[in-house]
C-alpha cells in the first residue's frame, strides 16, 4: 500500500530569500519539491537551481560513506572506511596535535554551503566541541563583513529596512545587486511599487538581468560607488532638499559631513566614476524630490579595498533625505541582525579553556604558510569549498597539498577541496536533517523538518560531533544536546521580536514572521549607535584609526596606473544564474545550462585584442590564470571584463576565476576583495 505525506522545510543555501518549501514523500522517497505558496515573501516559487534539489540529492556522485585518502593530496583517490575507523583516526590525530602544539593548532573552517542555525553556518556545527578543545576561532570574512562593518559605523547595525517595504517606495535604487539572479522573490515587491508609480534605477558596472529590467541604469567604474553616493548627495544638498528636521533630531556630525559632500560636485564625480555628470545630476534631482526613496544594496559592491566605506557612505543617503523615518524609505543590506536568536547559547564560547586567536577564512593560504605560534596542523572544513571559492586559488591549493596538514572535509560531493582531504565524512542534505533558518533578505524564521532518511551512512554534522566528542572522552554535557534542543536554545533569547515563536509553532506552520510592526521602521526608537543617532561622524571609527566621516576609498587595483599598464582590464566575477557559489557546480543539467566558463568583453576591448565571440582565451595576472570562452557584448562597460563564479576547477580545466584574485583584506572587517582585480585577456 502506497503511503504519501508532505513535509515542511526550507532552503539552506546562501541566498537572502530562504524559501520555505514542501516535500512530497511517497513510500519513504522524496518525489516532489515545491515552494510553500503560503509564505508571504517567497510565495510558492523556487529558483532555477533549487528546483533541481531532489535530483541533486540523489546524484550518483553523492558521497555516502566515510573515506580515507590513499593517493597524493589533490589526487582525489580514496578508500571506503567505517565510521569507527574514521572517528578513531580523527580523535587520535587531534589528540596528537593538541599534545604537541596546543588546541589552537586546530582550525574549524565553516563556509556558507548551509546557513542553518543547527546544521549550517548560523550554528556552526561542532563549535562547542572545538571550544572545549581550545581550537582557533574562525572569522567568516568571505561574504558580507566589510559592508556590515561600514553600516555599523553609520547606523549601529548592518540591519536596515524590511525588504517587503520596498513596495511602498516611490524611487527604488538597486545598487550593486542583481535581484533577478540572486534573490528573485524581492522583484514582486519592486513590481508592486512600480505599479504604484515607482521609478527603478539599477547602479551596476554591468547591464545584468536586473539592470535590463530597470527604468534606468547607471554603470560606474567598479569600486567607485561611494564617490557616486557623495555626488548624488551633493546634488540633493545643492537643491536644499536635505531633511533639516531629521538631521537636527536624529543625526550626529551633519555640519562636518556636509563639508565632505561639498567636495564631490558632479563634474568631479563623473571623472571618478565614469558616469556622465548630467546623469548624476538627474538622479540626484530625482532623489531630492522623491519620497520615500529605498536603496537595496547587496554584497557584491563591498568586495574591494574600499567596500566597507562604500556601505558606510550609502547609509548616509537616507539620513540626509530623512527616508530612514519613512515607511518604504531607507536602505536594505541584510536583515540577519534583526533576528535576536541566542547565538551565545548556541556557540558556548565560554567553554574555551582560555583566550584563542581568530583566523580569517579569506587569508587561508597566508595563514597556513606563515602563522607558526602555533602553526595550523588540523583543518576541519564544513559547508565550504576553499580550493575553489577563496582568493589566490593556486596558493591555497599549494598549502592544502601539505602532508603535515591533517584535513577533514565534511561534505556531500567530491568537490575540489575534498581532493585534498585526509578523511572525508559524508553529511546529510536538507531533506534529511532538521534545521532552523532565518532569511537575510526578509523577516521570517523557518523550520526544516527532515523528510526522508539519508542515503548510505550519511550523518548530520551535529551527530558527527556528538560521536567525535564521545570518542575523545569529552564530558561537557552540552556537547550532546539534540538538534531540537539546539533549536530551542537559539529561540530562547527572550527578545520581544521572538514573542510567540516557538519550535512547536514553527514545526506546525513551517515559518513565522518576527514579531515586529508592518510596515517596519527599524530606527523608530533611535539608532543603536553610542549617541542613539545616525552618526555621520563616528567616534568609534576615529578610535579605530579610520576617517571619522564617511567618504570614498577607491578599489586598490582598479585605480592603480602601474597595474593598469600591464593588466588593463578590471575583472568582476558575478553570481551565476545556475550555481550558488560552488553548490550545484557538479550538477549535469545546471552545468549544461551554464555552459563553459565564459568571460565578457566590451566590443572596443575585444577589437583592440583582435578577439571575437567564441574565441578561447586566457585570463591572467601575476597570481594565476584560467581559460574561458569569450563573449563580446556591450552589457559590460569598456575596461571591464565579467565572468561568473561557481565553476569547479577540476571540471573546467583545472583553474577558475579565483586563481586571479588577490588574498588581501578590504578596508573594514577583513572582507575579501574579489572585485578588486586587474587582468589581461589574450588568445589561449
Amino acid at each position: 500500500m502506497t503511503t504519501e505525506l508532505t513535509v515542511l522545510g526550507a532552503c539552506p543555501l546562501d541566498c537572502p530569500d530562504t524559501c520555505s518549501w514542501v516535500v512530497t514523500v511517497r513510500d519513504g522517497r522524496a518525489v516532489d519539491l515545491r515552494g510553500d505558496s503560503g509564505h508571504p515573501f517567497t510565495r510558492g516559487s523556487l529558483c532555477t537551481k533549487v528546483n533541481r534539489y531532489l535530483e541533486h540529492a540523489a546524484a550518483p556522485d553523492r558521497i555516502t560513506h566515510p573515506l580515507r585518502r590513499v593517493g597524493p593530496k589533490g589526487s582525489g583517490r580514496f578508500e571506503r572506511i567505517t565510521w569507527d575507523a574514521a572517528l578513531d583516526e580523527i580523535s587520535v590525530r587531534l589528540r596528537e596535535i593538541i599534545d604537541r602544539y596546543g588546541g589552537q593548532a586546530i582550525w574549524p573552517y565553516w563556509g556558507t554551503g548551509s546557513l542553518g542555525f543547527v546544521q549550517g553556518l548560523g550554528g556552526s556545527p561542532g563549535r562547542r566541541f572545538f571550544n572545549v578543545l581550545g581550537a582557533s576561532d574562525h572569522a567568516m570574512t568571505i561574504c558580507s563583513i566589510a559592508g556590515s562593518a561600514g553600516l555599523t559605523y553609520t547606523t549601529g547595525t548592518s540591519a536596515g529596512i524590511d525588504p517587503e517595504d520596498l513596495s511602498r517606495a516611490k524611487l527604488i535604487i538597486l545598487w550593486g545587486t542583481n535581484t533577478l539572479t540572486t534573490g528573485h522573490h524581492l522583484w514582486k515587491f519592486i513590481q508592486a511599487a512600480r505599479q504604484d508609480g515607482a521609478h527603478v534605477v539599477a547602479i551596476d558596472p554591468l547591464r545584468t538581468r536586473t539592470a535590463s529590467q530597470a527604468d534606468e541604469h547607471l554603470a560606474p567604474i567598479p569600486g567607485t560607488d561611494a564617490a557616486l553616493a557623495l555626488g548624488l548627495l551633493n546634488v540633493v544638498v545643492g537643491l536644499g532638499a536635505q531633511d533639516r528636521e531629521f538631521l537636527a533630531e536624529h543625526t550626529l556630525g551633519w555640519p562636518e559631513f556636509r563639508e565632505r559632500i561639498e567636495q564631490y560636485p558632479a563634474d568631479k564625480v563623473a571623472e571618478l566614476t565614469g558616469v556622465p555628470a548630467e546623469r548624476i545630476v538627474a538622479l540626484g534631482t530625482r532623489i531630492a524630490t522623491t519620497r520615500p526613496t529605498a536603496i537595496r544594496a547587496t554584497m557584491g559592491m563591498q568586495r574591494h579595498a574600499g567596500g566597507g566605506t562604500a556601505l558606510r557612505t550609502l547609509a548616509c543617503i537616507p539620513g540626509v533625505t530623512g527616508d530612514w523615518a519613512r515607511p518604504g524609505g531607507g536602505l536594505s543590506y541584510s536583515t540577519t541582525a534583526h533576528f535576536p536568536l541566542d547565538r551565545a547559547a548556541l556557540y558556548r564560547d565560554d567553554l574555551r579553556p582560555g583566550p584563542v586567536r581568530t583566523l580569517s577564512m579569506t587569508l587561508l593560504a597566508h595563514i597556513l604558510s606563515t602563522v607558526d605560534d602555533p602553526p595550523v596542523r588540523a583543518l576541519i572544513v564544513q559547508a565550504a569549498n576553499p580550493a575553489a571559492s577563496t582568493p589566490d586559488q593556486n596558493a591555497v591549493r599549494r598549502e592544502l597539498a601539505r602532508e603535515d596538514l591533517f584535513t577533514v572535509v565534511v561534505e556531500q560531493f567530491p568537490t575540489d577541496t575534498v581532493d585534498y582531504a585526509d578523511i572525508v565524512l559524508p553529511t546529510t542534505m536538507q531533506t534529511e536533517h532538521a534545521d532552523l533558518h532565518n532569511g537575510y533578505g526578509h523577516m521570517y524564521l523557518a523550520w526544516n523538518e527532515p523528510a526522508v532518511a539519508p542515503p548510505g551512512e550519511c550523518l548530520p554534522a551535529t551527530e558527527m560531533f556528538r560521536l567525535l566528542a564521545g570518542r575523545m572522552g569529552l564530558t561537557e554535557p552540552s556537547l550532546y544536546d539534540s538538534d531540537e534542543r539546539l533549536a530551542e536554545q537559539a529561540l530562547g533569547s527572550g527578545d520581544p521580536a521572538l514573542s510567540g515563536i516557538t519550535l512547536d509553532r514553527l514545526r506546525a506552520n513551517g515559518y513565522a514572521r518576527l514579531a515586529v510592526p508592518k510596515p517596519f521602521l527599524p530606527f523608530a526608537n533611535g539608532f543603536p549607535t553610542p549617541s542613539g543617532r545616525l552618526e555621520f561622524r563616528s567616534a568609534r571609527a576615529e578610535a579605530d584609526g579610520l576617517d571619522p566621516l564617511p567618504g570614498y576609498l577607491p578599489a586598490a587595483e582598479v585605480v592603480s596606473d602601474r597595474l593598469a599598464a600591464r593588466y588593463p582590464l578590471v575583472l568582476i566575477s558575478i553570481a551565476s544564474h545556475h550555481f550558488l557559489n560552488t553548490v550545484f557546480g557538479n550538477n549535469a543539467e545546471l552545468r549544461r545550462r551554464a555552459g563553459r566558463p565564459r568571460v565578457v568583453l566590451h566590443p572596443s576591448d575585444a577589437a583592440a585584442r583582435g578577439l571575437a565571440t567564441g574565441a578561447e582565451v586566457r585570463v591572467t595576472n601575476d597570481r594565476g590564470a584560467f581559460h574561458a570562452e569569450l563573449e563580446v557584448g556591450d552589457w559590460v562597460r569598456p575596461g571591464v571584463a565579467a565572468t561568473t563564479k561557481g565553476h569547479w576547477a577540476k571540471l573546467t580545466g583545472g583553474s577558475s576565476v579565483n586563481a586571479t584574485v588577490d588574498e588581501r583584506d578590504a578596508d573594514l572587517g577583513g572582507g575579501a576583495v574579489f572585485h578588486d582585480n586587474r587582468v589581461e585577456i589574450t588568445p589561449a
